[in-house]
């Protein structure tokens, strides 16, 4: 069982998408998808002449920045990656955390600080991703989810959503698909890492730039997941890329 994350970077990309899918294809296993769309995000609030700020990594949102992520992720994002699998013959179905209020949240408030419509995952209805696996379905979700609360949407950090999801499902591997083929070290990528060996690289300075929030993100990740991937689409197909594990 694999979650794959797929990052906001590439995903306006027909290329990408086509590799994409057809890895995914080509999985022996099944998987679910999370999705984000930091970029495409970005640019859609700038048309609407939207300020925003970034807060600990996370888009402090309005309730009218909130309309235009839902419509972004939920819609022109999530959509054009369930067309382009079920293009690729993968009986692909498009969610967001609101619907059947599949990922359930509360507000994030990070050292007290009001972000507005962002929220922190606290429940994931595991029995409907469940219910989709078991008929042969692909989940692709896009991470704008319910607050418990007011019952309105909330957007949540998708490599969290998926996080979450891959607890809740209690997933072999959670993917992070990215546009390196893992972590190189010494020019070659290291198959398996362990937290106390990424920090040891870190000190050395073999990881570094883009590569250090992944491989925080990835151990962070190993309290609540057996196994994190970092590889790209080539990676994805071969099994390979760097796998990091609790030691």
């Amino acid at each position: 069982m694999y979650v794959l994350k797929i990052g906001g970077n590439e995903i306006d990309q027909p290329a990408f998408l086509e590799g994409l899918s057809a890895a995914v294809a080509a999985l022996e296993r099944p998987a679910v998808i999370v999705h984000g769309g930091g970029k495409e995000i970005a640019a859609a609030l700038q048309r609407q002449g939207l300020d925003f700020e970034i807060v600990d990594g996370m888009r402090a949102t309005s309730p009218a920045a909130m309309a235009v992520v839902e419509q972004v992720l939920s819609g022109a994002i999530n959509k054009r990656l369930v067309a382009r699998l079920n293009a690729a013959g993968v009986p692909a179905l498009g969610l967001s955390g609101v619907d059947l209020h599949l990922l359930q949240t509360r507000p994030l408030r990070p050292g007290g600080r009001d972000l507005g419509r962002v929220g922190e995952i606290v429940a994931v209805r595991v029995e409907v991703l469940r219910e989709l696996l078991a008929l042969g379905w692909l989940p692709v979700i896009s991470p704008v989810s319910v607050d418990q609360g007011d019952q309105q949407p909330t957007n949540v950090n998708a490599d969290h959503a998926a996080l979450a999801v891959a607890a809740a499902l209690r997933a072999d591997e959670l993917i992070f698909i990215s546009n390196v083929p893992g972590v190189l070290i010494d020019g070659a990528v290291a198959p398996q890492l362990t937290p106390a060996q990424i920090e040891a690289q870190i000190a050395s300075g073999a990881i570094a730039g883009g590569m250090l929030p992944k491989v925080r993100a990835a151990v962070e990740a190993l309290t609540q997941v057996r196994a994190v991937r970092i590889t790209n689409l080539d990676g994805l197909r071969q099994g390979s890329g760097t796998r990091i594990v609790a030691g």
